[in-house]
């Protein structure tokens, strides 16, 4: 593009109430776009340097005889191999949206067998098992993101 025409080309933006314009010829490209006037920032509330603690009551005693609540009963953690992932990607348990998914919960898999496919950067990687065994737990929710070492499946 001719180094006239982009000067013309600013000149007319400058006359103009338009703010922003891109124009293509062939190949190239070019977007011109006019600085807009910022507000000033906000002003920000200071803060006392040193806040004093609130003080919170304490809950009253629970009556005499009353029963406490125990804690919520946790499942079991399953015992076995742990699967984890190799990589910093999103979890799925099939091949394709729809597909049967590549292992259930008590399905024997042999060493070598497919457990999931982990998208990174665009690339569908495979996870194989490195142990024979039935999976007792499948532990990530399919289409969630799964960081490194994470546990993803545990077998017996």
């Amino acid at each position: 593009m001719d180094i006239r025409k982009i000067k013309k080309l600013i000149e007319l933006l400058d006359q103009s109430d338009v703010s922003e314009f891109e124009i293509k010829e062939g190949e190239e490209s070019l977007r011109i776009s006019r600085m807009q006037a910022t507000s000033p920032p906000a002003s920000v509330p200071v803060l006392p340097s040193n806040p004093q603690p609130t003080a919170y009551p304490s809950p009253p005693p629970a009556p005499a005889g009353a029963k406490v609540p125990d804690e919520p009963a946790k499942d079991p953690e399953p015992t076995g191999h742990t699967i984890t992932s190799p990589m910093v990607g999103i979890f799925y348990r099939a091949p394709s949206p729809g597909a049967r998914s590549f292992v259930e919960v008590g399905q024997s898999v042999k060493m070598g067998d497919t457990l999931c496919i982990i998208e990174a950067m665009k690339m569908l990687n495979q996870i194989e098992t490195d142990k024979a065994g039935k999976i007792e737990a499948i532990l990530v929710e399919n289409g969630q993101p799964v960081e490194f070492g994470q546990s993803l499946f545990v077998i017996d």
